[in-house]
C-alpha cells in the first residue's frame, strides 16, 4: 500500500489516494478536491480508480466528488445518504469492505456529525474530522462531545500504538502520540 497526500486549500482538508502498486488499483479517500496533480498521479501510475470513501459529508471533504465521478466510474462510500452522489452505497454501523485488493474496516464514529466514519486499511486509520494530531472533532454539545470522546476511546485508541493516523485536517499521527499528547480526548 502507498499513500499520496494531497491538500485542499480551499478547505484546509486533506484528500488521500491509497494505491496498490500489484493490482495497479486505486481508492481516494475525502476528494475535498480534484487536482490536476491528483489526476496525474492516478494518469500517469495506471492505476484504476475503484473507489471513493467519504468519512463524512461536509463540503470541504466532498466538494470535489462529482468531479472525480464524471472523470471515473469508481463507487462511492459514505454513511450518509445525503451524499451529494447517485448510486453512493450507504454504510451503516462496522463492517468490512474489500476494494483494490485490500481489506477495508470501516467502524461508525459519531460525534463530530451524524454520518462520520473512519476507514482502517492496515496500520492505518482515516480519521476524518474525528480526530487530529493533537485534537478532536468539533461538536455542537457536550453529549456530542462526551459521544466523541467515548467512540475516539473504544475504536481508535484501542489499536496498537504505531497505528498511523491520517486525519481530514492537519499532520499524520500515531495512537501512541495522542494517548500521551492529546488532552481533548481525556478533558471533560
Amino acid at each position: 500500500m502507498k499513500v499520496y497526500f494531497y491538500f485542499n486549500l480551499a478547505g484546509f482538508s486533506n484528500c488521500y489516494l491509497i494505491v496498490n502498486e500489484i493490482t495497479k488499483e486505486a481508492l481516494i479517500v475525502d476528494p475535498g478536491k480534484v487536482t490536476g496533480e491528483l489526476i496525474d498521479q492516478i494518469e500517469g501510475g495506471g492505476y484504476k480508480l475503484c473507489a471513493i470513501l467519504v468519512t463524512h459529508s461536509h463540503a470541504s471533504h466532498i466538494k470535489g466528488l462529482s468531479t472525480l465521478k464524471k472523470i471515473y466510474d469508481a463507487d462511492v462510500y459514505a454513511a450518509d445518504v445525503e451524499t451529494p452522489q447517485s448510486g453512493t452505497t450507504v454504510l451503516k454501523d462496522d463492517g468490512e469492505l474489500k476494494i483494490a485488493g485490500f481489506t477495508i474496516q470501516y467502524q461508525s464514529l459519531p460525534g463530530h456529525s451524524a454520518d462520520s466514519m473512519i476507514y482502517k486499511i492496515g496500520q492505518a486509520i482515516f480519521t476524518g474530522d474525528t480526530l487530529s494530531a493533537g485534537r478532536i472533532g468539533s461538536t455542537g454539545s457536550r453529549y456530542g462531545k462526551q459521544t466523541l470522546q467515548n467512540n475516539i476511546k473504544s475504536k481508535i485508541l484501542s489499536c496498537p500504538d504505531n497505528t498511523v493516523l491520517l486525519p481530514g485536517h492537519g499532520p499524520l499521527t500515531t495512537v501512541g502520540c495522542e494517548k500521551l499528547y492529546n488532552a481533548e480526548i481525556y478533558r471533560k
